[in-house]
């Protein structure tokens, strides 16, 4: 095997990438490749396109880009000494995937020392003509993107509702295989918790193939014995992306390999069952971990336990807190006396999770009207393992039991509370909120509650409860009590930032500042004093 492959990539965009030979075959722009290895001969791949004058551009690349220069920053001797092969190397040693070079205001032609260091970097470089502006071969990148993503998203919904549909036939299990199989054009097989193949559907890969890909499920699928503790693993997030932030001894939830040119992926199935699904493919295309993944939804939904004492269980917990039982009478029937409550959004886009929100606060009507999909809610509780999930609004909250590490999610912000009993799931549900919170203005995909006690440890909790009322008593008395407290409690937290703690409350910074000023005129304090900020954190910290 030629490696496994469980850790994702931050730099990948959201968008499919492109091929050189695409741009190339555009007429109306008129490149002309004019060194390094042939499209044909070796497939170059664009992630975006970026123009830049800098003699280095290195520290300005991500990697994959069309980089475009008009070569300003070399001299006519730039051609006689090694500048032009420090300046590709550096390029190559960046991850950029082409140079391309304008020909005209500053050059007539393409330097033949440029030529010749693309030649021996092994670097595509387009000759870009007179003609044809910087902006126009973006632009061309960009369009080329959006027809590509526009065609994944278009086969990656036909694949739902095909794959929807064989879940509903009367034998769900190897329908749902034969569906899989034939979207990806390539072999499924879902292995059984001893390592057998329960069910296959498709062409099945040579012995090689075959024999790495058992090894694969058995990366993902838990060890015998260890199905009740290592159960959280769900639907990974693609090929060659697994779970890369899971607890000691916790296995990925999805691998990926490469053996014999055979493409191999395998995911763990939800539901503790030990149940795994394999793929094998002679190629991978955008879009088909999307596949994959309603493919491991439904198969966890089908293979799960059957859970008619669970249900009945829940039934009677709900109907006795109908009738008035204490929450904490019939928590046990829930499965534990302890629990963690968990925010989770769904990221948009590939946008990131400040950016989200600072949408959601820019925008007039906000998140109104938007709700996770049920589908991702259920994967989300499928892989934290529980069945306690409240899908219904724009954020999902689950209750999980404290027993269980709560990892952070492939697509998912999540915020969790401190582990509560029964009686104490509001304070959780405020303290998940309020993590999350933080997990979107700080871009984490995963914050915990924090409850440190330090030196607050030291004062008697009455006198400190006794301090704080009296203290924060001038906002308390006002009709605008919570808006104040609230945002002076996130501004705080926020080390003063007027810009996170508007995209953290999701309102205008100017709001934030006539708030603050509003909380200083109350309270007579001078806000910008440390000593004032600590003891209003103090302060309210004891009044959570």
């Amino acid at each position: 095997m030629e490696g496994t492959s469980t850790v994702p990539d931050p730099a990948a965009p959201p968008t499919p990438p492109v091929p050189l030979a695409a741009l190339l075959a555009r007429e109306d722009l008129g490149l002309r490749q004019i060194a390094g290895p042939a499209p044909a001969d070796e497939p170059t791949m664009i992630l975006w396109a970026h123009t830049s004058e800098m003699a280095d551009p290195y520290p300005y690349l991500l990697g994959g880009e069309l980089l475009l220069t008009a070569g300003v920053h070399a001299t006519e001797a730039a051609g006689t000494g090694p500048y032009f092969d420090d300046y590709v190397s550096r390029i190559v040693a960046a991850g950029g995937a082409a140079l391309g070079f304008g020909v005209a205001p500053v050059h007539d032609t393409v330097p033949r020392a440029l030529i010749a260091a693309c030649d021996r970097y092994g670097l595509p470089l387009i000759e870009v003509p007179p003609q044809t502006t910087f902006s126009a071969v973006a632009r061309a990148v960009w369009g080329l993107m959006a027809q590509a993503r526009h065609a994944e998203l278009r086969r990656v919904t036909e694949a739902q509702q095909g794959l929807a549909i064989a879940a509903a036939r009367p034998d769900p299990v190897p329908a749902v295989l034969r569906q899989l199989a034939q979207r990806l054009g390539g072999w499924a097989v879902l292995f059984a918790p001893d390592g057998t193949e329960a069910a296959t559907a498709g062409r099945p890969p040579g012995s090689e193939a075959l024999h790495a890909l058992r090894e694969l499920a058995s990366v993902v699928r838990p060890a015998e014995g260890a199905r009740d503790t290592d159960s959280e693993a769900g639907p990974g997030p693609g090929p060659g992306r697994g779970s890369a932030r899971r607890g000691p001894g916790a296995r990925p939830s999805s691998a990926a390999d490469t053996a014999s040119g055979t493409h191999l992926t395998a995911y763990a199935l939800g539901g503790g069952q030990g149940f795994a699904l394999g793929i094998a493919t002679d190629r991978r295309e955008p879009g088909d971990h999307t596949i994959a993944g309603v493919a491991v939804v439904l198969l966890s939904l089908l293979t799960g336990e059957h859970q008619s004492t669970t249900e009945t269980a829940r039934s009677t917990a709900l109907v006795r807190m109908l009738l008035g039982a204490a929450p904490e009478d019939v928590a046990p029937l829930l499965g534990g006396e302890r629990w963690v409550v968990v925010h989770g959004r769904p990221d948009r886009g590939g946008a990131s999770a400040g950016e989200e929100h600072a949408a959601d606060a820019a925008s007039p009507v906000g998140t109104a009207g938007a709700s996770a999909a049920p589908v991702s809610a259920a994967a989300l509780g499928t892989a934290l393992g529980t069945t306690l999930v409240d899908a219904d609004g724009d954020v999902v909250r689950l209750l999980v039991p404290a027993d269980r590490q709560v990892t952070a999610q492939p697509g998912w912000t999540l915020g969790t509370s401190a582990p509560s009993g029964a009686h104490e799931l509001g304070v959780a549900d405020t303290q998940a909120a309020r993590a999350l919170t933080r997990a979107l203005v700080t871009r984490r995909p995963l914050v915990p509650h924090s409850d440190r006690s330090g030196f607050a440890a030291l004062v008697p909790a009455d006198e400190a409860d006794a301090h704080a009322r009296v203290l924060l008593a001038p906002l308390t008395g006002t009709p605008q009590a919570p808006a104040l407290t609230e945002t002076l409690r996130t501004w705080l937290s926020l080390h003063g930032s007027w810009d996170r703690t508007a995209v953290a409350l999701a309102v205008h910074r100017n709001t934030v500042r006539q708030r603050i000023a509003r909380c200083s005129a109350l309270l007579d304090r001078d806000l910008d004093d440390p000593d004032v900020r600590m003891e209003l954190w103090f302060a309210l910290r004891q009044t959570e």
